[in-house]
């Protein structure tokens, strides 16, 4: 970073951070520093004055004139120019956008940065007040007994709100991305929807009607969407409505969700028709779902309720109003965009409460989010698209509808890198609505690095990735994949030219999984060719999974109670149609989608394929002379398992792994003992006389693994936690 404003830490008279950041602003009370301005924003301020640290703008959009202007007037100084945003609420009712014309310079950002002294918060959202106790005798009857003195009711007309819809419709897997409807929060949490049976909890669908099943290419049977499906008990009866009640489930499989506004609700039957537009797949006995958004049901702390007819929102709160704000999200945009802009840093600032992401950053280059709250918004909490080395640094990412950050760049036409980079930065609970296929982490393209975070408490999993040369390093990942199953904590498949790519130096550890259960790093549907190296594997059930796929190697890994620690199967020999049609069609028709040339040239390996698919430009190997791609050349060398140790399968044979000098055992001296229960990563550490080292086993650098307490996580995380 090269704005040399910015202050980190102690210097070396041990002066406090605070306190240089109040020497820093002092000195640009003037307004002026080397003949050039830094401008200020305020809550109080107004955008008549001219937006110095005694008279600041009211408004962004003042202060980004103000910046075009000062830089038609000459060239931004070194070191650049910074907007100073003054500690408060700002509440936005559309997007700030920026374009190149906004844009610094190498070595001279424009900067937009938050001020020490309390939060400087961005809002999407409107904050509620004025909650009365329910007095209306219908309403009262249909709350449940025991929380029926405590509900809350608000009309929203009294806040400003007119528009009463909840903007609800279905998202889940296979449907594209699109602003969440409102969502209410407490003391910084999102709190659910009215539910049964409430969180933790899930119906089993009983069935669906004769006339409506199919077949799943499994040997399965599942019922078709159109038809719907059949539900156990009688507890919908209770409910005088079945107007906006929706559904979420896991209809046919443990990894693909998807919400579904209740067309109908036949309670003698017991027969829901979900309406159009219908999910991929159908309804498959026993898969979990739950009802929302349910009056009736309004009975756990923090439920709330939207009644669209009335206006009217019924919350449950958990705790005391008056102790915590109560936060409605309304913006269905982006709280920030950065459209062809380059060299701009936004630093310190907390966004929250829009339906839609907190960031988007499409085109330019050398754009940075860093030391950025970004919470409780309805999409993903930065999005990059396109463009050259920007960066997402020394962030907290909490409870996103969607993904955290997501990154995509590169060219994989010419394999020349995006440069983009997430580091340092915490995610937590991700995927609060989509829940499937939206990790903390979205790596596409080409040359992207997510480097030192700590992800944990996602349903899915924590980092996806496809493409080429990516770099998923010092990573701890912790408790995900906690309401899917197969799933990977670190997850790529399906297509045999992602090659280049490290997993390196990782700690994954107490995973979960539902069903097929989870893996650890997952190498699905034949992908191949991943460098899976120095990673430490605590509590993991599957934990370098190899499916099907060839050219790996995992090496100098640490296992510790993993069940097993490498697996290896052969699912592209399979004869039956679903992965005969897989490996045959879709992974051969991948290859046909990239410059194979050059891909051969950067990854030899792909070069044996030949040998199953037949040589570029000569007669392809096809129908019945087409045997399938076995797993070959897997390299498993110089690891340390203590534990289940491998296992070898469906069509896969044992000279696919080919194993050397790997240490299989009781514990080779860890620093510590590793019990059952979560340890730091620190623990693993080898004694120096350690057996190990006399096969070749190098030191893992397990103090760099995880988050850092450097000078921007201090400087920014000291007035908030997440």
């Amino acid at each position: 970073m090269s704005d040399t404003r910015g202050v980190r830490g102690r210097d070396r008279k041990g002066a406090s951070t605070a306190a240089r950041w109040v020497a820093v602003v002092a000195a640009l009370v003037g307004g002026m520093h080397g003949g050039w301005a830094d401008f200020f924003v305020a809550p109080n301020g107004s955008d008549s004055h001219p937006g110095t640290a005694d008279r600041p703008f009211a408004t962004f959009e003042a202060a980004r004139e103000a910046v075009r202007a000062a830089k038609r007037d000459g060239p931004l100084p070194v070191g650049g120019l910074t907007v100073w945003i003054k500690p408060g609420d700002y509440v936005r009712t559309s997007t700030l956008e920026l374009t190149a014309a906004d844009s610094g310079l190498p070595g001279a950002p424009v900067v937009w940065s938050g001020m020490p002294g309390g939060r400087t918060r961005w809002l999407g959202g409107r904050l509620l007040q004025g909650f009365q106790p329910v007095s209306d005798p219908g309403l009262r009857a249909r709350l449940p007994d025991s929380v029926r003195d405590q509900v809350r009711i608000l009309d929203l007309r009294t806040v400003g709100l007119t528009h009463f819809g909840m903007s609800m419709t279905s998202r889940g897997f296979g449907r594209s991305t699109v602003p969440a409807h409102r969502e209410l929060f407490f003391g910084g949490r999102p709190m659910p929807l009215a539910r049964w049976p409430n969180e933790g909890s899930f119906e089993k669908i009983a069935g669906f009607p004769d006339d409506a099943g199919m077949g799943d290419s499994h040997g399965g049977k599942i019922g078709r969407l159109e038809g719907g499906f059949l539900y156990a008990g009688d507890r919908p009866k209770r409910w005088k409505s079945s107007g906006e009640i929706w559904v979420h489930g896991y209809w046919a499989w443990d990894w693909a969700n998807s919400y579904e506004r209740i067309e109908s609700l036949d309670v003698e039957k017991r027969w829901i028709k979900t309406a159009t537009p219908h999910g991929l797949y159908g309804f498959r006995s026993g898969q979990r779902f739950y009802f929302l958004n349910v009056l009736e049901e309004l009975d756990a702390p923090g439920e709330w309720h939207w009644d669209s007819a009335s206006g009217s929102l019924l919350f449950l709160p958990p705790g005391p109003l008056e102790s915590s704000e109560v936060l409605l999200s309304v913006l269905d945009k982006p709280l920030l965009r950065l459209d062809g802009a380059s060299h701009v840093v936004v630093r310190g600032l907390d966004l929250e409460a829009t339906r839609a992401s907190g960031v988007e950053i499409r085109g330019g280059a050398s754009n940075r989010v860093e030391g950025c709250l970004v919470r409780n918004v309805g999409n993903h909490g930065v999005v990059v698209d396109g463009g050259r080395g920007h960066a997402v640094v020394a962030c907290d990412v909490l409870d996103t509808g969607d993904a955290g950050v997501t990154l995509a760049g590169g060219d994989r036409a010419t394999l020349v890198a995006g440069a983009h980079q997430v580091e340092n930065c915490h995610f937590r609970r991700q995927g609060r609505w989509s829940k499937c296929y939206v990790p903390a982490v979205l790596l596409q393209g080409v040359g992207m690095r997510v480097a030192g975070c700590l992800i944990e408490d996602h349903p899915h999993c924590g980092i996806l990735y496809s493409g080429n040369d990516h770099r998923i390093e010092f990573n701890e990942i912790r408790r995900v994949a906690l309401e899917t199953g197969d799933v990977g904590a670190i997850y790529t498949g399906r297509d045999y030219s992602f090659r280049g790519n490290q997993i390196r130096h990782n700690y994954l550890h107490h995973t979960g999984g539902v069903g097929m259960g989870s893996m650890g790093v997952y190498m699905d549907d034949c992908v191949s060719g991943t460098e899976i190296y120095g990673n430490v594997f605590h509590k993991v059930q599957r934990a370098a999974f190899l499916g099907g796929g060839r050219d790996h190697v995992v090496a100098n890994n640490i296992f510790v109670d993993c069940d097993h620690a490498v697996e290896l199967d052969g699912r592209g020999l399979d004869r039956s149609p679903v992965w005969r049609e897989m490996v045959q069609t879709t992974m051969r028709q991948r290859l046909t989608e990239v410059p194979l040339a050059l891909f051969r040239e950067r990854y030899p390996a792909l070069r044996d394929l030949d040998r199953f698919y037949g040589a570029p430009g000569g007669a392809p190997i096809d129908g019945d002379r087409f045997q399938g791609v076995p797993p070959e050349n897997n390299r498993v060398s110089r690891n340390v398992c203590v534990g289940k140790w491998t296992k070898v399968y469906w069509h896969a044979q044992p000279e696919h792994l080919l194993l050397r000098d790997n240490w299989v055992g009781v514990d080779p001296g860890f620093a510590r003992p590793i019990g059952g229960g979560e340890v730091p990563v620190t623990d693993f550490a080898l004694q120096p006389d350690s057996p190990v080292w006399k096969l070749g086993f190098e030191k893992i650098p397990v103090d760099r693994i995880g988050l850092r307490d450097d000078g921007l996580r201090r400087e920014w995380r000291r007035e908030r936690q997440p």
